[in-house]
């Protein structure tokens, strides 16, 4: 097979050998000084990024831990607010019972004042009536009597009588 291919394809030992020394510099001037420079900052990178998703997912446990907390919160607000509203309800409760319990102390104190005053002004006026009553049967008796009855003691016994008989009544 003898074929004529062109130099570029077939290079000749020479340049082979060359091209291969050549590359085998760059390769162990890379190797000694670029590729511990990149790994050292690709290491880098992934300890940052390692870094980070440590840091986000604290973030994360602690904004679910203060969602909680927040949750917590509301849920005892929500009680208090609840333990303050039946408290408010029993004190109002309470001030409601003591006023009609005032009121009903203070109605039923009127009630006997007024019971007092009305048996006073009937027994007052009841003595009224009597003392009226009793000048006028003097009166009357007097002058009917006074011709029956010669003396005064004669005329308060027959007075007497006639009282005790209008009491009874």
């Amino acid at each position: 097979m003898d074929m004529n291919l062109p130099s570029i394809l077939t290079p000749d030992f020479g340049l082979f050998f060359w091209m291969l020394v050549a590359f085998l510099v760059v390769f162990l001037l890379l190797a000694k000084f670029g590729f511990p420079v990149i790994t050292k900052s690709v290491e880098e990178r992934k300890n940052f990024i390692d870094e980070s998703l440590r840091k986000a997912h604290e973030a994360q446990e602690r904004l679910a831990n203060i969602e909680k907390e927040g949750e917590s919160i509301l849920q005892e607000a929500r009680e208090k607010q609840t333990q303050i509203l039946r408290e408010a309800a029993q004190t109002r409760d309470a001030i409601v019972e003591q006023a009609q319990e005032k009121a009903r102390q203070e109605g039923s104190r009127l009630l006997d004042e007024a019971k007092t005053a009305i048996a006073q002004e009937k027994n007052a006026a009841i003595a009224d009536i009597r003392r009226q009553v009793a000048a006028l049967s003097v009166d009357i008796a007097g002058k009917v009597l006074r011709e029956n009855l010669k003396d005064d003691k004669s005329q308060m016994d027959l007075i007497d009588r006639m009282l005790d008989e209008v009491s009874a009544k």
